[in-house]
């Protein structure tokens, strides 16, 4: 760090002490010197060779030397002796400061200039503003509360709106013919939608990736292919290869015994808990006395979403 204060003379500014004399009107008290002493005690002064106490018959500011009282007159009867070696005062030059020359905390809120610190200025993890987010917040993208009167941050996924993804809603590209009156997989094997990757359409089954709680819409149409042929029409819904649901190994069914129809829907809803390797099929069964039944693609449909986390 450079010197600081009032420096030897290494420059030889002064060979041999300096002086300067007045002339006194008896009414002024204020002079100005060539140099600007330290203080008082740096220069002698004397009013008609008669020296004057520096603890009470001056002041000094800067290059001013002011008596407490008007000097009388005449002609050079006021001189000054300068006596110490300074050359003025430096102060700390421009970039002079070094970090380590300042002292750990030692600079107060005081000396900061209000907007003084920008964000530029600022480490990426302080919460600024500056930059914008531009897409839906990460799970870990953190936002600040309060929390009764605290400060403090927290992850997006604990504030985000539950999610009804992962979802999907299939349907069929063609009628499926059946053996009659045997069980068989529908071949469910198109999506309007499927967010995730989370439905199978080669082996018509949907397999969530995520645990939760979800709600299964299902629709299947049994078709005899003839007027009043169909004699009964039955769905089964599948967890893990196992029926559950309404009717369990039964399934659910609707027998047309003394009034056969042609076509018949079987709806079916369900809300079940799932964990994440879960899997669900629909099976259809249809008896028909023509024996050529088949799954109508019209109006079939396999659907589910996500309600909530799991309990």
């Amino acid at each position: 760090m450079a010197y600081v204060g009032n420096p030897i003379d290494t420059q030889n500014t002064f060979q041999s002490l300096q002086g300067k004399r007045f002339s006194g009107d008896g009414s002024t008290t204020a002079f100005t010197l060539d140099v600007a002493p330290g203080n008082v005690l740096d220069i002698e002064v004397f009013v008609g060779n008669v020296r004057q106490d520096p603890n009470s018959a001056y002041t000094l500011s800067g290059t001013t030397l002011t008596f407490t009282g008007a000097p009388p007159s005449g002609t050079n009867n006021i001189y000054v002796v300068h006596q110490a070696k300074s050359v003025g005062t430096i102060d700390v030059p421009a970039l002079g400061v070094s970090t380590a020359s300042i002292q750990a905390d030692a600079i107060t809120e005081a000396k900061i200039a209000d907007d003084a610190v920008e964000s530029e200025h600022l480490n990426n993890n302080i919460i600024s503003g500056q930059t914008a987010l531009g897409a839906t917040p990460a799970d870990t993208d953190e936002f600040l509360v309060s929390d009764a009167g605290t400060i403090k941050r927290v992850d997006y996924s604990y504030i985000k709106a539950e999610s009804n993804n992962p979802s999907f809603f299939a349907t069929m590209s063609a009628h499926q013919s059946l053996s009659d009156n045997v069980s068989a997989k529908v071949a469910f094997n198109q999506t309007s939608f499927a967010t995730s990757g989370t439905y199978d359409t080669s082996n018509y089954r949907f397999t969530p990736g995520v645990a939760g709680n979800y709600m299964f819409n299902i629709c299947v149409v049994g078709d005899s292919q003839a007027t009043a042929n169909l004699y009964a029409h039955k769905i089964y819904f599948f967890k893990n290869g196992s029926a559950v649901g309404a009717g369990g190994g039964d399934g659910i069914t609707f027998n047309f015994v003394d009034n056969y129809v042609r076509q018949a829907p079987i709806y079916f809803d369900m809300s079940v808990t799932s964990d994440a390797d879960d899997y669900f099929e629909v099976y259809a069964q249809v008896n028909d006395t023509s024996g050529t039944p088949q799954v109508f693609k019209y109006g079939s449909y396999f659907s589910a979403f996500r309600i909530s986390e799991s309990a």
